[in-house]
Protein backbone atom coordinates (compact mmCIF):
# COMPACT_ATOMS: atom_id res chain seq x y z
CA UNK A 1 0.00 0.00 0.00
CA UNK A 2 2.89 2.39 0.67
CA UNK A 3 4.18 2.00 -2.88
CA UNK A 4 0.79 2.96 -4.24
CA UNK A 5 0.74 6.12 -2.10
CA UNK A 6 4.26 7.17 -3.12
CA UNK A 7 3.55 6.52 -6.79
CA UNK A 8 0.41 8.64 -6.71
CA UNK A 9 2.29 11.64 -5.23
CA UNK A 10 4.73 11.89 -8.14
CA UNK A 11 3.76 14.45 -10.78
CA UNK A 12 5.98 13.15 -13.57
CA UNK A 13 7.96 16.38 -13.93
CA UNK A 14 11.18 14.74 -12.75
CA UNK A 15 13.72 16.23 -10.41
CA UNK A 16 13.72 20.00 -10.31
CA UNK A 17 16.22 20.38 -7.44
CA UNK A 18 19.72 19.02 -6.96
CA UNK A 19 21.80 18.72 -3.81
CA UNK A 20 25.14 20.37 -4.45
CA UNK A 21 28.20 20.11 -2.22
CA UNK A 22 31.14 22.52 -2.42
CA UNK A 23 34.43 22.31 -0.52
CA UNK A 24 35.40 25.67 1.00
CA UNK A 25 38.75 26.52 2.62
CA UNK A 26 38.52 28.55 5.81
CA UNK A 27 40.73 31.66 5.64
CA UNK A 28 41.17 31.66 9.41
CA UNK A 29 42.32 28.07 10.08
CA UNK A 30 43.08 26.76 6.60
CA UNK A 31 40.82 23.74 7.17
CA UNK A 32 38.36 22.63 4.53
CA UNK A 33 34.64 22.50 5.22
CA UNK A 34 31.75 21.32 3.08
CA UNK A 35 28.88 23.60 2.16
CA UNK A 36 25.79 21.80 0.85
CA UNK A 37 22.51 23.17 -0.42
CA UNK A 38 19.38 22.17 -2.31
CA UNK A 39 19.43 24.28 -5.48
CA UNK A 40 17.11 24.40 -8.52
CA UNK A 41 18.73 22.73 -11.54
CA UNK A 42 18.97 26.07 -13.37
CA UNK A 43 21.04 27.64 -10.54
CA UNK A 44 23.70 24.93 -10.09
CA UNK A 45 26.39 26.76 -12.09
CA UNK A 46 25.70 29.97 -10.17
CA UNK A 47 26.20 28.13 -6.87
CA UNK A 48 29.67 26.96 -7.90
CA UNK A 49 30.60 30.36 -9.33
CA UNK A 50 30.30 32.05 -5.90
Amino acid sequence: MAKKTVASLQKGEGRTYSKVIKMVKSPKTGAYTFQDEMVPNEKVKEFFAK
